[in-house]
C-alpha cells in the first residue's frame, strides 16, 4: 500500500467517524425535543401520535376535577384553553401548589387518540405577572391579548367559553 494510499484511507476513516458521530448526536437531540402547542394549534394540526410536546394555555374556569386514581394517587382533569379552542387534560399526581382554574399551564405529556391530552407533568405560573412565553404567543395568536395596547389582561376577563 502506498504512502498516498494510506493517507486517504485514514481521512475517509475519519470522515465516516466525524460523519457517525454527527448522526448520533443529531438523532439523540431530535428524540429529547419537545414541541410547545397551543389548543387551536393541536386543533389545526394534530401531532403525530405516541410524541411527547408541551400544551399551554389557561385553565379553564369550572372544569377541574379531582378524584384519587385506582392506583390510590391523586388524579385530575382539566381543560387548556386558549380562548378559541379546548383540550380536555388527565394527569394523576399532586399538582402545583399555584394551580388554579383561569391561570396559565404547560402540561408535558401526549396526546392520546380520543382527544385526550395526557400530562406527565403540569406546571403552573410562579406568580400573578409571570406568564410563560408560549402562553402569551398563544393568546396573540388568537386575538385575545394585543401587546401594544399594555400586559396580558387576566383569564378571568376573556375566558368566557359558551356552550361547553
Amino acid at each position: 500500500m502506498t504512502r498516498k494510499r494510506r493517507r486517504l484511507m485514514i481521512v475517509g476513516l475519519c470522515a465516516l467517524g466525524i460523519g457517525s458521530a454527527t448522526a448520533l448526536t443529531l438523532t439523540a437531540f431530535q428524540d429529547n425535543l419537545v414541541f410547545f402547542k397551543s389548543p387551536s394549534d393541536i386543533v389545526r394540526e394534530t401531532p403525530p401520535g405516541g410524541r411527547a410536546f408541551r400544551l399551554g394555555g389557561l385553565v379553564e374556569t369550572g372544569s377541574v376535577t379531582r378524584a384519587l386514581g385506582t392506583d390510590g394517587r391523586p388524579a385530575a382533569t382539566f381543560r387548556v384553553t386558549d380562548g378559541a379552542n379546548t383540550i380536555p387534560v388527565t394527569y394523576t399526581g399532586v399538582l402545583p401548589d399555584l394551580f388554579r382554574e383561569g391561570q396559565g399551564v404547560v402540561t408535558l405529556g401526549r396526546l392520546s387518540p380520543d382527544g385526550t391530552f395526557r400530562a406527565s407533568e403540569v406546571l403552573a405560573r410562579h406568580d400573578e405577572a409571570y406568564m410563560p412565553p408560549e402562553v402569551a404567543d398563544a393568546l396573540r395568536r388568537s386575538g385575545h391579548w394585543n401587546p401594544t395596547q399594555g400586559p396580558a389582561p387576566a383569564a378571568s376577563t376573556w375566558n368566557t367559553r359558551s356552550g361547553s
